[in-house]
């Protein structure tokens, strides 16, 4: 993606120390973690934050495990960043993370253009790694198996985990990542899968709630 002429966009890798692991609202119960893992030791989520997965991709388009790949946007993708940032300007956003893959990053930095911040990039916030998968159809995908060279499950969701628990409070962070970050996010939260459909670069603001965790689309 092309950023305005003259323009730079900040980029911090975060490092993770070893032990640091409206209208359409929806609401969930909180009452789940996941295991070994309690809500209040996770800075995150002390405090309304903003989840957008990144822009379309090619892998995206045509229906391919994308995982660890690092694909680029695609040309419906980087519009799509350019929308969200249209959209999130004037929300409140003070801070941006990122996974450092490039289709999250670029998403990111468009972001950060618009609202004149600093990206973090955070390792530990890359997708899945599918390892053979990778390059053949969703269907395949099987997120309880272990694919052949790739990721199991339990070592995805510790090291996502750990990526979240190291974001630090704002008043309102936004986390730029992958459907695979936000279904370990939405098990923390014990949201229904599916009941909030995860679309490139539709950003959806999580909050705390009486009753559980509000999701709104923005």
């Amino acid at each position: 993606m092309q950023l305005r002429k003259g323009r730079q966009i900040a980029l911090t890798t975060h490092a993770i120390r070893p032990n640091s692991l409206g209208g359409n609202s929806a609401v969930y119960s909180d009452n789940a973690n996941l295991p070994g893992i309690d809500l209040r030791d996770v800075p995150l989520l002390a405090s309304p934050f903003v989840f957008l997965r990144h822009g379309e991709t090619e892998s995206n388009r045509l229906g391919i495990i994308a995982g660890s790949n690092d694909v680029p946007l695609n040309a419906t993708g980087r519009e799509q960043a350019r929308q969200a940032a249209r959209r999130l300007a004037g929300s409140g956003i003070d801070a941006i993370w990122s996974s450092p893959l490039e289709r999250a990053r670029i998403t990111a930095a468009c972001v950060a253009e618009a609202l004149d911040l600093h990206v973090y990039i955070v390792p530990q916030l890359a997708e899945r790694n599918w390892g053979a998968l990778e390059g053949t159809p969703r269907e395949l995908r099987v997120p309880a198996v272990s694919p052949p060279g790739g990721e199991n499950l339990d070592a995805f969701r510790a090291r996502t985990a750990a990526a979240l628990r190291a974001i630090g409070a704002s008043r309102l962070p936004l986390v730029v990542a992958h459907s695979g970050t936000f279904r370990v996010l939405r098990e923390w939260l014990r949201i229904p899968p599916r009941s909030v459909p995860l679309e490139n670069c539709a950003p959806l603001r999580i909050a705390s709630h009486p009753q559980g965790w509000q999701i709104t689309p923005l």
